[in-house]
C-alpha cells in the first residue's frame, strides 16, 4: 500500500494513475471526501487529512510501504514561511510516528540554494524530512511546463510577457506527467538513507522556445517580451501579492542562475515528454 498526498493535482494524480495501472494498492490522501470520491471508484483506500494536522497525517500513513509527500505550495508566504513551517512540522511528526517504508517528497530543482527565496520552502521540508530513520527521496524537478498556462491567452494575442530572462536563456523544465511518473517508480524502489533525484524533460527550453512552439499550435506569429525587473514588485501588489519579494528573489535565481540542478549533466534524469505535448494539452482546454 502506497499513500499518496497532492492526489488531486497534477503530480499526484499521475503518479497514482501509474500505480494503479500496474495494479498497485494506493491510498487517497485527500483534505474532502468529496474530492476522494472518484479515488475511491477507482479502487483506492480513501484518507481524509489536512497536511496540517499531524495525528490526522500519520493515520493516513500507517502501515504503507511507502508515502508520496506532495506540500501545498504558498505563493504569497509571510516572512519565515509559517504556513509551510506548520505543513513541515506536521508531516514530520507523522512520517516518525507511522514508520513508513520509505518516503518520496517532491521537492524542487534549486533546493540547495542558500539564498531565500519562494523556493526555500522546499529547503525546509528536505531539511526536517532527512532527519526521519527510514529513507527519504528528494525529487527535484525543474520548472514545470504546466506553468505556461498562463501564456495561452497572451500567446493567442501574439505577444508572451516572460519573467525568465533572457528571452533566448534554456531552463530546465519538465511535463508533471514525468514527474508523477518516476515519483512512482521511486516509491516503489530500495534503498538506505537520502537521495536526492533531479528531473528535467528531454531537452532545455527557453522563453523564446515557448512563444515558437504556441506559434506552431496556433498558426501565428507569438513573440516573447521580457517584463522588467523593475516594475515587478509593484505589478505582484497589484495582483495581490502581500508579500512578493519570495517570487521575486526565486525568479532572480532562474535568471541569475543561482536556482539550477546540484549534480552534474549525467546525473539528472531526462523526462519523455515534449514542450509542444503539454502545450497542444494547454491550448485543447483554454
Amino acid at each position: 500500500m502506497y499513500a499518496i498526498t497532492g492526489i488531486t493535482g497534477k503530480v499526484g494524480a499521475a503518479l497514482a494513475e501509474t500505480l494503479l495501472a500496474a495494479g498497485v494498492p494506493v491510498r487517497a490522501v485527500v483534505r474532502d471526501a468529496v474530492k476522494g470520491a472518484i479515488w475511491a471508484q477507482r479502487g483506492c483506500e480513501v484518507a481524509l487529512a489536512q497536511m496540517d494536522d499531524g495525528a490526522a497525517l500519520a493515520a493516513a500513513f500507517a502501515n504503507t510501504e511507502g508515502v508520496f509527500i506532495l506540500p501545498p505550495s504558498d505563493f504569497d508566504p509571510a516572512p519565515g514561511f509559517p504556513a509551510a513551517v506548520a505543513v513541515i512540522d506536521a508531516v514530520e511528526a507523522a512520517l516518525d510516528a507511522a514508520r513508513p517504508g520509505n518516503v518520496v517528497c517532491l521537492s524542487t530543482i534549486g533546493a540547495q540554494a542558500s539564498q531565500s527565496n519562494l523556493l526555500t520552502q522546499r529547503t525546509l521540508m528536505e531539511q526536517a524530512l532527512g532527519r526521519l530513520p527510514m529513507p527519504v527521496a528528494f525529487l527535484r524537478p525543474g520548472w514545470f511546463m504546466e506553468n505556461a498556462l498562463w501564456d495561452v491567452a497572451p500567446a493567442r494575442q501574439g505577444m508572451i510577457p516572460s519573467f525568465l530572462q533572457p528571452l533566448d536563456k534554456p531552463v530546465p523544465m519538465v511535463a508533471t506527467a514525468d514527474v508523477g511518473r518516476v515519483a512512482a517508480q521511486l516509491l516503489q524502489q530500495q534503498w538506505r538513507g537520502q537521495r536526492v533525484v533531479e528531473l528535467e524533460g528531454p531537452q532545455r527550453v527557453s522563453p523564446n522556445d515557448i512563444a515558437a512552439c504556441f506559434a506552431a499550435i496556433l498558426d501565428r506569429p507569438v513573440r516573447t517580451e521580457a517584463v522588467p525587473r523593475d516594475t515587478w514588485e509593484a505589478l505582484f501588489r497589484s495582483q495581490g501579492a502581500a508579500h512578493p519579494l519570495p517570487r521575486i528573489r526565486m525568479l532572480d535565481g532562474f535568471n541569475e542562475g543561482w536556482i539550477d540542478f546540484a549534480g552534474d549533466d549525467a546525473s539528472i534524469l531526462k523526462g519523455e515528454v515534449a514542450l509542444a505535448t503539454v502545450l497542444r494539452q494547454l491550448v485543447a482546454a483554454a
